[in-house]
């Protein structure tokens, strides 16, 4: 299988155009929850692709409101590129999604079109998850404010984690996309919203006062300060060691998700990711 025979084509891949601003691809990050979008210059000669502006360059650029400069170089590849040697580079370099680009841009492959090809038996997907998942597992606490866990997960450069109980049992699970719906956007303002826990909250902790005020990479946003646990996600899809990458790809397709929790019994065992089921091809 080749990379054309997975990717979404030119005709149906969204693009935004330089000059512009972020504002340019917030629709696309937070109401159709894309994780990316090529940037493209229409010129004389005609278009010219000018790299991906992702929801982490956006994190992590926040003072940053041209496109021309939030735009990120990232390696391509060729419509007849094998996809096992494309998911073998996507792997080594982290790289969630492709550009497909042969003079111009001709279409993106992302680590979904690879999974949703295991998920219908077009790669080998024979693997069980109990070699591919991971066994070191983000958390956070239920009761943790919304600004403070959205913070964890950028220093854990994960987009998720999983939120445990004051018993430390799995109650659900918390994810950038989570997060970016309920950013509210406040125009005209210089900084955040006080994230600050007050002396009689349940929430007391001092070095919150670290990441009281950040910016999201929308606009300038603002979190609403309630716990975790009003947010997450709590009917959790799980996964078991024995099953195999081919019907995890499928929970994740069917589901439309990017990781599924391994459990044995009640345990948590370990978390698989999309990407992972890569390392099986």
């Amino acid at each position: 299988m080749n990379v054309a025979d997975a990717m979404t084509p030119r005709s149906e891949v969204v693009t935004v155009e330089v000059p512009g601003t972020r504002d340019d691809v917030l629709e696309y990050l937070q109401e159709r929850r894309f994780s990316s979008v090529p940037v493209i210059k229409n010129g004389e000669d005609g278009e010219e692709f000018r790299g991906l502006v992702t929801r982490e360059s956006l994190i992590d650029r926040p003072d940053e409101d041209q496109l021309a400069m939030l735009a990120e170089e990232v390696p391509t590849t060729t419509g007849d590129t094998d996809i096992g040697e494309l998911a073998a580079m996507m792997v080594a370099e982290g790289e969630r999604r492709v550009p497909v680009v042969d003079g111009q841009l001709e279409g993106i492959v992302t680590v979904t079109d690879v999974v949703r090809a295991i998920a219908t038996g077009e790669v080998d997907g024979d693997q069980t998850v109990d070699g591919l998942a991971r066994r070191d597992v983000n958390c956070v606490y239920a009761e943790t404010p919304l600004p403070v866990a959205e913070q964890e997960l950028h220093h854990a450069k994960v987009p998720y984690a999983v939120v445990l109980d004051e018993e430390g049992d799995v109650s659900g699970m918390i994810t950038e996309v989570d997060v970016l719906d309920v950013a509210r956007v406040v125009e005209g303002e210089a900084e955040t919203g006080d994230s600050m826990a007050g002396d009689d909250d349940d929430w007391k902790w001092e070095s919150i006062k670290g990441v009281g005020s950040r910016y999201m990479p929308t606009r300038n946003v603002e979190l609403p300060g309630g716990p975790v646990r009003e947010f997450m996600t709590a009917d959790l899809v799980t996964a078991s060691a024995h099953q195999t990458a081919k019907e995890v790809a499928r929970i994740m397709i069917e589901e439309d998700i990017e990781q599924v929790p391994l459990v044995s019994g009640d345990q948590l065992v370990g978390i698989v990711r999309d990407i992972d089921l890569l390392e099986g091809l």
